[in-house]
């Protein structure tokens, strides 16, 4: 074929000319066949109707390996996520790689049929083309910002995905701009962050006036923090690595799960949580844990040991709705104790997801106690609620917990020996920890939680952390006298199953 094309067959395309790019296959698919120019080669390159684009020993999918593409002259350049094939590459799990290849075609007829073909399949894919990105250059160790700009914006310009940039300057700050953001013009919310930042957003939606249509919008994050427990569940769900380059092509494949939000309640006071709610040797660890941070990240490890030789057990009491199959934990609730539930459940706002959200279920509002209630009293070691598998990159809290199963996993302990504690918690990376006996591990609807004090020193209560924020403080407890959300006191927890809207990788 002559590349060098005249003027007649650069614009002036025949019926004939165009009829000849199409054939059929066996099946009767249509395919679209040309001899095309490939990196300086030339060659037949077929598009088929389900999305194949090949050519000599090069096949792609368009689907999971096509990013996008531009048009140059009479050139289409494919830009592609690929295996990596060079002999260096020989870890265990395959390389993807960015790569681009280019198409030279012999007339504008053919590039325009092709280019509309491309995109006729791209678009059928609903991928996402305008995206709101929040990056917290403050969070971990302070790399969002170049993260974002070596590893995520690549990746969206090779997509053809334009987007809109807000970094974030104080705690809160991504809260405050989504409750004001005109989300008509975006196609989801992208956190460059650790899970703070997602919990901010799902904040901020969840208290906007139209809160059942804004929390709809999906939202994704890569990981660029101290916790990626919400994009490590969603990668490791499918086997990929917990990395900024997945994530990121997770959200440009545009394939949506839904997840259930957890609403905490305490009177009026509401707070929207999609990770995780931790009271005693897990939030001590959490948060007293601050007080090392110039240690970095062993700073966990250092103060866990502390905290375990050192262990400290909790007054208080759990009441909660046990899901199918879990219904032999704990005592049924006596009467005396129905107020815990009535008071906390009358006291739902209208504007909160409860009024159309249930337990379990999408459904007509329910007497909340009809459910099947159970107690269980103190003292506790640690109390742990997990909406999602990992809590961190290395932690496999809840290794059953699902996305939108309409409950919270939790994972209890009321008394242990020491070194056992100890095995415990070099577990959790694996989630091992839930097969030891002093593990209690079952899922739950709804929870009521009453922390008290500590049993060898009743004047020092706890701290409850909620998604990696202290939540709230009892009294002698680390920065007590710093202003919470909440009152170290009952905290009423319901599920709404499903409610947010997440980018996974399948």
């Amino acid at each position: 074929m002559n590349f060098n094309s005249n003027k007649r067959n650069r614009d002036s395309p025949s019926r004939e000319h165009i009829n000849k790019y199409m054939d059929q296959t066996e099946s009767g698919e249509p395919v679209l066949s040309d001899s095309v120019r490939v990196n300086g080669s030339v060659t037949t390159v077929t598009l088929t109707s389900g999305g194949k684009l090949q050519w000599s020993d090069r096949s792609l999918d368009v689907e999971t390996e096509v990013l996008g593409f531009s048009v140059e002259g009479l050139k289409i350049k494919i830009r592609a996520v690929v295996e990596c094939k060079d002999g260096i590459c020989c870890f265990a799990r395959p390389i993807i790689v960015r790569k681009s290849f280019t198409l030279e075609f012999s007339s504008d007829s053919s590039l325009r049929f092709w280019t509309e073909k491309l995109r006729e399949i791209l678009d059928a894919l609903v991928r996402p083309k305008r995206l709101f990105i929040f990056v917290n250059p403050y969070g971990g160790k302070k790399s969002a910002l170049k993260i974002f700009e070596t590893e995520v914006k690549p990746l969206l310009n090779d997509a053809n995905i334009d987007f809109i940039v807000q970094e974030t300057k104080y705690q809160l700050h991504a809260k405050e701009v989504v409750q004001e953001l005109d989300l008509t013009k975006y196609d989801g919310i992208i956190c460059v962050s650790g899970d703070g930042i997602l919990v901010e957003v799902v904040n901020g939606l969840l208290n906007r006036e139209d809160w059942d249509a804004a929390i709809r919008i999906p939202l994704g994050v890569v990981p660029a923090g101290t916790g990626n427990g919400m994009i490590k569940s969603l990668l490791d769900s499918v086997g990929q690595p917990c990395a900024a380059f997945n994530a990121t092509l997770a959200v440009i494949r545009g394939h949506k799960r839904t997840l259930d939000v957890a609403t905490i309640s305490q009177g009026d006071t509401r707070y929207f949580s999609v990770l995780m709610l931790a009271w005693g040797l897990v939030a001590d660890i959490d948060i007293e844990s601050e007080k090392y941070r110039w240690m970095g990240s062993a700073r966990i490890d250092f103060y866990a040991l502390q905290r375990i030789f050192g262990l400290r057990k909790y007054n208080g009491s759990i009441v909660f709705v046990p899901a199918s199959g879990y219904e032999a934990y704990g005592e049924p609730l006596h009467q005396e104790d129905d107020i815990i539930v009535e008071i906390e459940s009358e006291s739902n706002s209208d504007k909160e997801p409860a009024r159309t959200q249930q337990y379990a279920y999408h459904g007509p509002p329910i007497d909340v106690k009809s459910l099947n209630w159970r107690k269980i009293n103190g003292p506790f070691v640690s109390i742990w609620l997990h909406n999602v598998p990992w809590g961190g990159e290395d932690a496999m809290a809840a290794p059953d917990a699902e996305f939108s199963d309409g409950c919270l996993d939790l994972i209890m302990i009321k008394d242990c020996p020491k070194l056992s504690l100890l095995k415990i918690m070099t577990e959790v990376n694996n989630g091992g920890h839930v097969k030891s006996p002093y593990v209690s591990y079952l899922k739950v609807k709804a929870f009521v939680l009453q922390p008290g004090h500590r049993t060898e020193d009743p004047t020092k209560a706890g701290i409850i952390d909620v998604d990696g924020e202290v939540l709230a403080r009892g009294k002698g407890t680390y920065k007590c006298d710093q202003e919470t959300l909440m009152a170290y006191d009952k905290l009423f927890i319901k599920v709404d199953q499903g409610l947010a809207t997440v980018f996974s990788p399948i």
